[in-house]
């Protein structure tokens, strides 16, 4: 994908973030994630129903790496089963740590490509995805109803 593109996109998502705003909504899991080496911090809701992810939302406060990898991760993982979505978090950590991996089922994801040369911000770019997985797998020690 050309550079100019991918910033295009990072910059979309950044400027006009997708489902950002959290709801009071009790069918949705609750965790939140933040970095110790920056400023992010997000809150993100899931909705789960049918082994299918049908709604998240975040919230928080975070850098232009790590909102935009919320929104695009959003709009990658809502509609698609458990099961679709691990194999998609998979190959986006592949990805990210420069293993092999599918980049068609990363659809807008693989703006983050070559984010690996900058070190400092691949936590960034990982941070909801993590928030994600540790809700698909079950850890709750972080995630509550909200």
């Amino acid at each position: 994908m050309d550079n100019n593109l991918k910033r295009s996109i990072i910059l979309d998502h950044y400027q006009s973030p997708r489902n950002k705003g959290l709801i009071e909504d009790e069918t949705y899991i609750k965790i939140n994630m933040n970095s110790e080496s920056c400023i992010d911090e997000i809150n993100l809701m899931i909705k789960l129903d049918d082994k299918k992810i049908k709604d998240i939302r975040f919230d928080g406060e975070a850098c232009a790496i790590c909102t935009s990898a919320t929104s695009i991760m959003i709009e990658t993982l809502v509609g698609k089963t458990i099961e679709e979505a691990r194999y998609i978090i998979n190959n986006y950590y592949n990805m990210i740590d420069e293993h092999e991996y599918n980049s068609e089922v990363l659809e807008q994801a693989v703006v983050y490509d070559d984010i690996c040369r900058q070190p400092n911000r691949k936590k960034c770019a990982l941070l909801p995805w993590w928030g994600v997985s540790k809700i698909l797998e079950g850890d709750n020690k972080n995630a509550e109803r909200s």
